[in-house]
């Protein structure tokens, strides 16, 4: 009897010395699996070289002898350019463009029926803009100049000069990809007057255009 009692003391004791280590074990949280990785993408970067083309409307009048002309008409040609963004999220760039145009309106000068076309022009121009991700609205200025035609349609001559001003305006572009960029954009130039044999006067153009393009960024 007294064997059975102490081999029963014995197995108690053992089950409460097991007992802290069995109630430790069923604490512990079940193994989970580790979360999976997500790729963050880097932020959008203007940073770079680009080039493209664009399309729009050009609107305008004339100067000094053809000031009672409105030239209208399409155009359409390409750009280069190259942006750098600090850090702060300023963008300052540099752009150039050639553009074919059909800007052009006829009507009496008070001297003769005249016509006036200007069939080409460019810009090279700067940009400053602030970029929101891959949103940029920026300013831009700079040099402008085209190549007009005027006929006097009295007397069947025709001259053309190529005229040297300035443009100033401002856009709003968009970044479809790492590459890719869309963009609207509104200039407003004056190119100044040249002296034309045709109508024996001074004669200028000023213009305002809006257009749309598309830009590869490299």
């Amino acid at each position: 009897m007294m064997k059975t009692t102490l081999a029963a003391a014995v197995a108690v004791a053992s089950l409460l010395g097991a007992a802290p280590a069995f109630a430790a074990d069923m604490q512990q949280p079940y193994p989970t699996k580790a979360p999976p990785l997500v790729a963050v993408a880097p932020p959008f970067s203007w940073t770079g070289f680009y080039l493209g083309g664009n399309a729009g409307y050009g609107w305008g009048s004339g100067k000094e002898g053809i000031d009672n002309l409105s030239p209208d008409g399409f155009l359409g040609g390409g750009q280069v350019g190259f942006n750098y963004q600090f850090g702060n999220n300023v963008v300052l760039g540099a752009e150039a463009d050639f553009q074919g145009s059909n800007l052009k309106d006829s009507g009496y000068n008070g001297v003769f029926d005249t016509r006036s076309k200007m069939d080409y022009f460019g810009t090279v121009r700067g940009r400053i803009g602030y970029a929101f991700d891959n949103v940029l609205p920026y300013l831009t200025g700079g040099l402008a100049w085209g190549h007009n035609e005027i006929e006097n349609l009295d007397l069947g001559i025709t001259s053309d000069n190529t005229h040297v001003g300035w443009t100033v305006g401002g856009g709003l572009e968009y970044a479809l990809s790492n590459n890719w960029t869309v963009k609207a954009e509104y200039l407003y130039m004056d190119l100044g007057d040249e002296f034309y044999d045709s109508i024996g006067d001074d004669a200028g153009l000023k213009a305002s255009t809006a257009r749309i393009g598309v830009n590869y960024k490299f």
